[in-house]
Formats: C-alpha cells, structure tokens, sequence
C-alpha cells in the first residue's frame, strides 16, 4: 500500500472502503491496547505471590506512576494526528513527518524527566493520605525504581503511532505482545531469583518493568530501521536538531489531551474513594466491575485511536467528505461492538466476572451481588463510553482538543461526580448511585462531544487555516 493510498483511500463506493480502512487500521490498535492490560496483568499475577503487602505498595505506586504514563502519552500521542495531516496534504511527506516525529521524542525524553519528578511525590503523598509506615516503605524502594522505565515508554508511545500513521499499526500489536513475554521471563529470573538472577523480590517487579520498557523501545528501533517504508523517514537522523514550531505544535495539541486524560482517571479514581468510604465489599465488587469495563473500553479506544489517523488523512487533503466519512464510519463501529459488550453483562455477568473471580464461591457472594448490580449499570453507560472515546479521537484528527477538554472536565467533574456525590450519599441507592454518576457523566461526554463533530463544519474545524490555531 503506498503512502498516497493510505492518506485518501479514495473508491467508487467510499462509505465501504472508509469502513474497511478503519477496521484495517483499527483492530490491531484494539489489540495492542488488550495486551498492554495483560502486560500490567503479568505483574499482579508475580508480586501477588509476594503477599498482600507488596501486592497493595505496588499497585498504589502504579496507580501514581500509571496516571503519569497515560497523562504523558497523550501529550505525545499528539504526533499521530500532524503525520496524518502532512501525509493528507503532500504524502509521503519525508521531511515533515521526520521533524515532527523528532520532536516528539524530544518532548518524550523531556516530559519523561518532569514525570519522573511528580512521581517522586509518592512519599509525601502517602504520608498525607495516612498509608501504614510498612507499605510507604515498600512502595518507596519499588517507585524509585520503576520511574526509571518512565522515558522508555513514553518513547515507545511516540514510535507507536510513528508506525501506525505510516500504515503499520500490526507493528504496535506484535511488539506489545513480545513486551508481555520479556516481562513474564524477567519478573519470573528478578523476583524469585531464577535462571541465574538475583533475588530482588519487589524490586525485581520494577527491574523488570524497566527491562521490558528499554527492550521494547530497541524492537521499534529495529522494525523502523528494517522496514523499507518506515526507515526511508530516517526519523533518528539528525536527532540534535530543534524546531520550535513543530515542538510547540505537539505540545499545543497534547496539552490539552493530557488534561482530557487526567479528568477522566481523576473521576474513576474519585469514585474508588467514594465506593471506600461506603463499604469494603463495594469497593472490591466495583473493582471488579470497573476492570471488566476497562477490558471492554479498549477497543472503542483503538477504534479512536484510527478515527484520529484516518479523519486526519483527510483533514490534510482538505477533504471534507472523507472527513465526514472517517469519523461517523468509526463512530458507528465503537458504538456496535460496544451493544456487544452491554449485552454480554446482561447475559453473561457471571462468566465476566469469572474472568477476576470465582462468582460461584460462597466467601465471594456479597461481592458478586454488588458486581451484578453495577454490572447492570455499565451495560448501559457502554454505549456512551464508546461513542465519547471515539468522538475524541475523531475531533483529535481535526487538532480540535482545548474545547473537547473542556467538555470532559465539565461533564466529568459537575454533572459526573455530582451526581455520584448525591446518590451515593443522599440516597438508599449508595454504590449504585455512584456507577449512576459516572454513567451520567460519560453521556453528558458523549453527547456533546457528538454535537461539536456534527457541528464540525460550521464550527470551522474542517479548515486547516484555522484548525491548527483552536487546538
């Protein structure tokens, strides 16, 4: 496929084309994103072998640490949307891809070091939340270690989208996939000295991370280099040279994506407290129920992640139709596989939740019970979340962020969290109260997010003079 194909994807019947395009681009996105949670996945399994205190301060250095990498990864994911639109505008586009891309690892190494630094606040921070001494102990030692794989993998994340704008988002899939078995075999050798390793015990967890952080950064160096479509943008020359302009671009562009990010894992994490503060059994069933939720968003998320290459071909052949095609095509196929979903928590709860616990065990029924009734409730906010996560990511293909976050505070944080605050609280209704907030937020999400891509072309956001400067 050549450069010039993938940017319009142009055919006599385009409503077809548009739709295979999108799945081509998007099911190995959905797919790396699936294996990135297993990746996380591998980790639990080992150190919860360790005990319940290695287990509980590392994943409350994750759950900082995480936040961090998701936050940073959208700055620098905004690289996918500027290759999409020079390769629109004047594919294959050598030059502007290579100094974008160049400066979004810039910005990679750069934001990395700053993130490093939030994440050093871990201390303080669980000293003023009131942790047990053991625990900030523990989780100190594993966080002073795995900030350090922090760099790599937001380099990472820039290189994923580098080969997945160039039309080889398979690249990211198989790559994901060759990181879970390096973090399998390395948490396995450092964590209980094995194959000749030291034993690290938690430590180990977090050289580990490291490892498979740094692999995974050399293999898309590699796949770059061997691949004739990808190497010919020589995206590591001239590493050393600065422009400003393309920097400013990105960070104009990401700024507002991180924030979009950290106001949606803020009002997931607030409802954790919330769902804390209610009962320990609620809590743990809304655990549960939030990670079945979390399996399942991932592919809307990779459908997005297409929506905003795809729409962004277009934009920068100031294609307006093919524009209009791209985003309701994959907005159309988030909200499809999403009806899925919904249904299979209706039909099918126990086995879901299966996959965390045994449903049919008698020390697990009031979990269960409580999981079934939030169960319910996502099922119906599947629909939104879907339709939301892949309208972003098709306003994202038209550089249109600062008022999409905008729209994500607002609808998270007002009419979210408010809502979640009164039942929860106010109310008999308690936990189910709480997934009520958030479903509530997601829609207000969903729906207005659709009316400004609806409202694209009055609004000015298909023109790429004007475009660039909102975002």
């Amino acid at each position: 496929m050549s450069d010039a194909h993938i940017s319009t994807g142009l055919s006599h019947r385009p409503w077809r084309t548009e739709l295979a395009a999108t799945f081509k681009l998007a099911w190995p996105l959905a797919l790396a994103n699936l294996l990135q949670m297993l990746t996380y996945a591998v980790d639990v399994i080992f150190i919860a072998r360790l005990g319940e205190a290695p287990l509980a301060a590392s994943a409350i250095a994750v759950a900082l640490f995480g936040l961090v990498l998701w936050a940073l990864s959208g700055l620098t994911g905004a690289v996918a949307p500027l290759i999409a639109e020079e390769l629109g505008a004047r594919a294959p586009a050598l030059r502007p891809v290579r100094r974008v891309t160049r400066m979004a690892l810039w910005l990679a190494v750069l934001s990395g070091a700053g993130g490093m630094g939030l994440c050093l606040l871990l201390e303080p921070l669980m000293r003023a939340t009131g942790q047990q001494e053991d625990i900030i102990a523990l989780a100190t030692v594993y966080n002073l270690m795995i900030v350090w794989s922090l760099i790599p993998m937001v380099i990472n994340n820039v290189l994923r989208n580098f080969v997945s704008a160039l039309g080889r988002p398979v690249f990211a899939t198989a790559i994901t996939a060759a990181g879970i078995g390096v973090n399998a075999l390395a948490n396995y050798a450092f964590i209980f000295g094995n194959l000749g390793a030291p034993e690290l015990g938690l430590r180990g967890a977090a050289v580990a991370t490291i490892i498979t952080g740094v692999t995974t950064m050399f293999i898309y160096i590699l796949a770059i280099r061997l691949d004739a479509r990808l190497h010919r943008y020589h995206i590591f020359g001239f590493w050393w040279r600065v422009d400003m302009h393309r920097m400013m671009q990105i960070v104009r562009l990401g700024t507002p994506i991180a924030l979009t990010i950290t106001a949606e894992a803020g009002i997931f994490g607030g409802a954790a407290f919330l769902m804390g503060n209610i009962g320990t059994s609620q809590l743990a069933a809304h655990t549960v129920a939030l990670q079945i939720a979390a399996l399942a968003f991932q592919v809307p998320f990779g459908i997005g992640q297409a929506a905003t290459i795809r729409v962004g071909y277009f934009f920068g052949a100031r294609d307006r139709a093919g524009m209009m095609r791209a985003g309701w095509t994959a907005i159309a196929m988030g909200t499809a596989f999403m009806a899925v979903t919904a249904t299979s928590m209706i039909v099918l709860p126990k086995p879901l939740l299966a996959i965390y616990v045994d449903p049919w065990a008698p020390k697990n029924a009031v979990l269960v019970a409580f999981a079934l009734q939030y169960l319910v409730i996502a099922a119906a906010f599947q629909l939104v979340d879907g339709v939301q996560a892949v309208a972003a990511g098709a306003l994202r293909g038209l550089q249109d962020t600062r008022i999409p976050m905008w729209i994500a505070i607002f609808s998270y944080w007002v009419p979210g969290m408010g809502v979640s605050l009164f039942l929860g609280f106010a109310t008999p209704l308690e936990g189910r109260g709480v997934w009520l907030g958030l479903a509530t937020g997601l829609t207000v999400a969903a729906i207005l997010l659709v009316w400004r891509w609806w409202r694209r072309d009055a609004l000015g956001l298909t023109m790429r003079s004007t475009a660039t400067a909102k975002a």
